[in-house]
């Protein structure tokens, strides 16, 4: 009999319709810019922000599968991003001149051979807007786990949209929100040129994001800095650990007590 998996330790699979958001994108910039055969079968320029979906990947947990589908010859362009966010390339030839590479298909029949294999994914992200993926989602909340989509707002289907716990507009994603602060003081340019402070508000903000609060738990915020970038050492930065980094970023951040962690959030 399978043991259930607590919240707290359920990871994310995170599956790619990855022509299909490129397509949606290429579209939205010029109609017939990717739709067009002529254009359709050449080297494609990047346009997806790999990292932003990662980022939102791992924002509700590790990220246990991260798979991209796609006829690769033509997006090579896009490999370093792919490899700094540690994606797996499934390559799907067309079976013929004109016709689709069954991206959906293979990616539903994974997605569902994978919760039926791991019963540790607690959350599935599915990126595309193809009415396609409606069988999968009820498949999904059937088996008891939390599905989010991700799609280009022009392109998704909005019954595909609906069928999903949460659905993220891709544009959302990268689209850097306005703010209207005071002019930087020298000590607040510094911070702005730290990496250490710009991946401690990143982490903040999709914590802040996901949870639906400003006040995040401090340890969550570690957890998610290490899911960002599994590599990242605050004594690199020039801080003892992460607490004596929290404390050096006193003028970006505001600390008190919560119920059983100190929370914090972004000034």
């Amino acid at each position: 009999m399978r043991q259930r998996v607590s919240q707290e330790e359920t990871s994310v699979a995170l599956y790619w319709d990855f022509e299909n958001l490129h397509a949606s994108l290429a579209e939205a910039r010029q109609e017939g810019a990717y739709s067009k055969q002529d254009n359709r079968f050449k080297v494609q320029e990047p346009l997806i922000d790999v990292q932003a979906v990662v980022e939102l990947a791992a924002s509700f947990g590790p990220i246990a599968i991260n798979r991209a589908y796609c006829n690769w010859q033509y997006f090579s362009r896009y490999r370093d991003a792919l490899l700094q966010s540690a994606v797996e390339l499934i390559q799907l030839f067309p079976p013929g001149g004109s016709a689709k590479n069954g991206a959906d298909i293979k990616l539903c029949l994974d997605a569902m051979e994978d919760l039926g294999r791991f019963s540790h994914i607690g959350t599935v992200i599915i990126v595309g807007g193809d009415s396609d993926f409606m069988p999968v989602s009820q498949k999904v909340k059937a088996a008891g786990r939390t599905l989010i989509g991700v799609g280009a707002r022009k392109s998704t289907n909005r019954h595909w949209a609906k069928s999903c716990h949460e659905f993220r507009y891709y544009e959302n994603l990268v689209e850097s929100p306005v703010e209207s602060t005071p002019r930087p003081t020298d000590a607040a340019q510094q911070l702005q040129a730290d990496p250490a402070a710009e991946i401690f508000k990143r982490a903040v903000r999709l914590l802040a994001e996901t949870h639906g609060d400003a006040w995040v738990n401090q340890a969550s915020i570690w957890h998610m800095i290490k899911r960002l970038d599994s590599t990242f050492d605050p004594k690199e930065h020039g801080h003892a650990n992460f607490l004596a980094m929290v404390k050096a970023f006193d003028s970006m951040v505001e600390v008190k007590e919560g119920e059983s962690d100190q929370v914090v959030r972004l000034r």
